[in-house]
């Protein structure tokens, strides 16, 4: 009933004409946003037919042989549309298992996509995961998450922060100036976390560039001067923060506390459901990052799981 075939740039519009008429999928899986970093990754994403029709997708990318939901994207399993059933999902799965045991695959590592990343239930891949792969665990990220429509009230450390936020006169605006905020993120990655950011300055103006509506910059400003802020990502009904960052000035003043009260009203005012704080495991392990979930759970986040599983082909 199914057929596989191996993405090609050639098949894009068609993959991304499927990604924007999805249940389950978001701007991050348009090929203009996964290809960016196409150097980085040996992609070997798949597509599904049935009966002549594009049914379902796979971001991955081949890394000797274990297949990967992509690791340039935070989640990715499988991309499906609203007339996917559970029955034809499981038997997929017989055939995707089939077909990569031919290609010389002996191992999947498979990130599934968020329950509020979905449009409609989208978990028919988790019940073949087990039913079909028999699948384990291999890492589980907690990603701390407010929902706008039951917002749940700061901590009296994040409420203290606002007040002090509005009485030094600090101001929220949307700018479009991301090489004035990249100089105080680099600078406070590098200088607080020995790090820098996952993308270039050059790669966010290109992704804004094409994505102009899902891709915002909001930052903070005290005499004209931008002391925080954040970038978010728009993924259908949920808003998801990438790169929080403020400077010495800016936690004293409590820039972020009156940063994200500002965006959770406004979002909830424009109809979005979720907000998304991201996850908060350490980078070595899957251990908890207290510091930060601390910070995320005082403005009202609370968990949903990003689930990694693995099988053997």
């Amino acid at each position: 009933m199914f057929e596989i075939f191996r993405y090609t740039a050639d098949k894009a519009s068609e993959w991304n004409q499927f990604v924007a008429q999805s249940k389950n999928g978001t701007f991050l899986f348009d090929r203009q946003y996964m290809d960016y970093h196409s150097d980085r990754f040996k992609d070997y994403s798949l597509m599904f037919y049935h009966q002549g029709k594009l049914y379902a997708l796979l971001p991955a990318n081949q890394d000797g042989d274990t297949l990967y939901s992509h690791r340039g994207l935070t989640y990715g399993g499988l991309i499906m549309s609203s007339k996917c059933k559970a029955a034809q999902v499981r038997e997929l799965f017989f055939l995707l298992n089939s077909y990569l045991r031919q290609q010389g695959f002996r191992k999947f590592v498979y990130k599934h996509i968020p329950w509020n990343y979905c449009l409609l239930p989208s978990e028919e891949d988790l019940f073949a995961l087990t039913n079909v792969c028999h699948a384990i665990i291999r890492s589980r990220d907690i990603a701390s998450v407010v929902s706008l429509s039951s917002k749940l009230p700061f901590s009296t450390l994040r409420s203290r922060g606002v007040k002090k936020a509005v009485k030094a006169g600090l101001v929220i605006e949307e700018s479009n100036d991301f090489s004035e905020y990249w100089v105080l993120l680099e600078e406070n990655l590098r200088d607080r976390h020995h790090a820098i950011p996952v993308h270039s300055l050059a790669e966010i103006h290109l992704l804004k560039s094409r994505f102009y509506h899902n891709i915002r910059l909001f930052v903070v400003k005290m005499n004209q001067r931008v002391i925080g802020g954040t970038i978010l990502y728009i993924c259908g009904k949920t808003v998801k923060t990438q790169y929080i960052s403020a400077n010495s000035e800016g936690r004293k003043y409590g820039a972020l506390d009156i940063l994200f009260m500002n965006l959770l009203d406004k979002f909830k005012e424009e109809g979005m459901s979720f907000f998304d704080f991201g996850t908060s495991n350490l980078v070595t392990n899957d251990n908890l990052n207290d510091s930060l979930i601390f910070q995320k759970e005082g403005f009202g986040g609370r968990g949903i799981c990003y689930d990694t599983y693995e099988w053997t082909l």
